[in-house]
């Protein structure tokens, strides 16, 4: 079968210069270059969510009255979360590739044709694709099993601190030391415990077990970091093991917390009260501009999932135009080839081919006309 002239004839682009060669537009990695206007949008979506966060902090205690200010440096540290998420969402989709793939996806999210034609079906990939991440499972079952320790550990850890961080749960006893205590969300009663019951002890040491949780599984990617030739080779401290290791760090030092409270009688727990609070404000402040910010990114692919999934359910497939085998769906290939023109690569007739075929025609090509040179 012959080959297409225009797979055969086209020529690699150049390679990227600066930040863009790190990882694509589209992807949690370096940062693509922004222009001013880029810049100033990002910074002004920034500065609108952190104004937005701090009104609701003011309003959700209660105009402060239940705002425990020993608790300031981790408020002032959301704050800056808030800010560096905004911002760096405001980049990542200004990027062609980002952006086409946040329209297609919340699109499809929140498509009420989708959901005629397959109610079921947001639900179900936002529990497996998001929740449960089965796709991990078909690498590696014992990667699959660290990431989940390490997304519900910090999922309970989160829902845990930044309430009680902005003040907006309180715990109350009547008596003073309980053992009978209330919990208020924005001043009002939501729940009775005693904190000498299961429900009690949860209660008060639910981040400790959000700390047991993330350890094993942090642990779990920091060995195989050390030991995996592949992982070695293409990774990057700053990027790949710094967050493993503000995990780790900061569910220690909260267990030890734990630890000085009900073994020691509170010895050594100013340190390292210091150093858990050290630990947690650098990671909140660095998680938009590290490999954590595919968190924020995530539900864009859950609704692109839902994309391909219901126009499979159309039978609207892709045949390989080589071999004739199924590619993917018909409409995100005419996206990806879309993508590929906004980008302005000049392989985009690549879409149009099955992996297989990918392989031979770039092998094809090299014997043509890199291979053909040598001769």
């Amino acid at each position: 079968m012959s080959e297409p002239s225009e797979v055969l004839a086209a020529e690699p682009p150049p390679p990227p210069s600066g930040p863009a060669a790190a990882s694509g537009p589209a992807t949690g990695g370096t940062l693509p270059p922004v222009g001013p206007s880029v810049t100033a949008r990002a910074t002004l979506a920034g500065a609108v969510v952190s104004l937005l966060l701090v009104a609701a902090i003011v309003l959700g205690s209660r105009l402060l009255r239940d705002f425990d200010s020993a608790l300031l440096p981790y408020a002032v540290a959301t704050v800056f979360l808030a800010f560096g998420i905004a911002y760096r969402y405001t980049v990542w989709v200004s990027a062609p590739g980002a952006r086409r793939l946040l329209k297609k996806g919340f699109g499809s999210f929140f498509s009420a044709a989708n959901f005629r034609k397959a109610p079921t079906a947001l639900p179900r990939m936002t529990a497996t694709y998001l929740g449960f991440q089965k796709f991990l499972g078909a690498r590696s079952r014992a990667r699959w099993a660290a990431h989940q320790l390490i997304f519900w550990g910090c999922l309970l850890a989160a829902a845990i601190t930044f309430p009680l961080t902005w003040g907006w749960f309180t715990f109350t006893s009547d008596s003073g030391s309980g053992p009978g205590y209330e919990m208020r969300i924005w001043g009002f009663e939501v729940l009775g415990f005693n904190a000498l019951n299961l429900v009690g002890w949860l209660m008060f040491h639910g981040l400790d077990v959000a700390a047991v949780l993330v350890i094993p599984g942090a642990s779990y990617f920091l060995w195989r970091r050390m030991k995996d030739r592949g992982a070695i080779t293409g990774q990057r401290f700053a990027y790949d093991l710094l967050p493993l290791i503000c995990l780790i760090v900061i569910s220690v030092t909260g267990l030890l917390l734990t630890f000085s409270s009900v073994f020691l009688h509170g010895g050594g727990y100013e340190i390292l009260a210091l150093l858990h609070m050290v630990s947690v404000v650098f990671t909140l402040i660095y998680i938009p501009f590290g490999k954590f910010f595919h968190i924020v990114q995530r539900p864009a692919a859950v609704g692109m999932q839902l994309f391909k999934y219901t126009a499979r359910q159309d039978e609207q497939v892709f045949a390989c135009k080589r071999c004739g085998e199924p590619v993917d769906t018909a409409p995100y290939v005419e996206n990806l080839r879309d993508t590929m023109q906004d980008l302005k690569l000049d392989f985009n007739a690549f879409v149009e081919y099955c992996p297989r075929c990918k392989r031979v025609l770039r092998g094809n090509a090299y014997l043509a006309h890199v291979k053909k040179g040598f001769k």
